[in-house]
């Protein structure tokens, strides 16, 4: 048992359930002798609701969220290489990606029972954007083991502000190679834009699926729930004749017993004389 297959374990896992299974996980460790993982496992933090949200992200949508990571490689080189509307341009793609993203990861996690403010979802956009500049937030969201939101102001080395560079800083011949290398990722952000796009319209469509199998369901608990209180009102008409029929077999048992005793006597006084 390794310390990273342990931590995708736990940071699968809600909030709530986390600090019981890392207990366990702890307890397990040291029963095998491994006090170092033991100790490992313990230092591991309890996610918050926006790290856990991510996680929930990473883990049912992994192609695009991988699509999305690969947006810093263009984004870092639209710092160095590319023309101001250009610049604009990916940097208005990267924040499409992340909101439809962020919405997906909110609507995820009501999937799972926990329903997310704005403000998480806000946060969760944020740490979306924060793994695009940092490797480590970037590795953590890929693998769905995020412990905390992330926040990052600026991109590129240094943390600096994104800017556009004026063409002249290079030479043509300098800048086409990593001019053709950002347009490739760009294709790649466009793609990852599509493929969100197309994952929103898919739950919207299981959305309205699900909305119609529940009306069907409640129509057709409703159509059962009026057989049962048609049959419970057979149950008591049936009951009722029930009782007149029993009132009326003891009433043709007693009579029946009087004819037989007269009988009885009759027999008697033909015998006697």
């Amino acid at each position: 048992m390794r310390l990273e297959e342990v931590a995708v374990d736990l940071y699968e896992l809600a909030p709530g359930e986390f600090i019981a299974a890392r207990a366990a996980r702890v307890a397990a460790a040291k029963d095998a002798g491994d006090k170092e993982l033991a100790a490992a496992i313990g230092k591991l933090r309890k996610p918050t609701v926006v790290a856990w949200t991510v996680n929930v992200l990473a883990r049912a949508a992994p192609d695009d969220v991988e699509a999305l990571l690969r947006l810093g490689a263009a984004l870092r080189a639209a710092q160095r290489e590319l023309s101001g509307d250009q610049l604009r341009a990916l940097t208005a793609q990267r924040q499409q990606v992340v909101n439809a993203l962020a919405r997906r990861a909110g609507a995820l996690a009501a999937d799972r029972g926990h329903s997310v403010s704005e403000g998480v979802l806000r946060e969760v956009g944020q740490t979306l954007t924060a793994a695009l500049a940092d490797d480590t937030v970037a590795e953590q969201v890929r693998t769905g083991t995020l412990a905390t939101a992330a926040n990052y102001e600026g991109f590129g080395p240094g943390g600096a502000e994104l800017r556009a560079v004026d063409a002249t800083d290079t030479t043509e011949s300098a800048a086409k190679p990593a001019e053709d290398d950002a347009r490739r990722d760009l294709d790649g952000a466009l793609a990852a834009l599509e493929s969100a796009r197309a994952a929103m319209e898919k739950a919207r469509d299981e959305a309205e699926q699900t909305a119609n199998r529940l009306a069907e369901s409640e129509s057709r608990i409703a159509a059962l729930r009026a057989e049962l209180a048609h049959a419970e009102q057979q149950k008591k008409f049936a009951r009722t004749a029930d009782r007149g029929a029993q009132d009326e077999l003891r009433s043709a048992r007693k009579q029946l017993d009087r004819a037989e005793r007269w009988v009885q006597r009759a027999r008697e006084r033909v015998d006697g004389e």
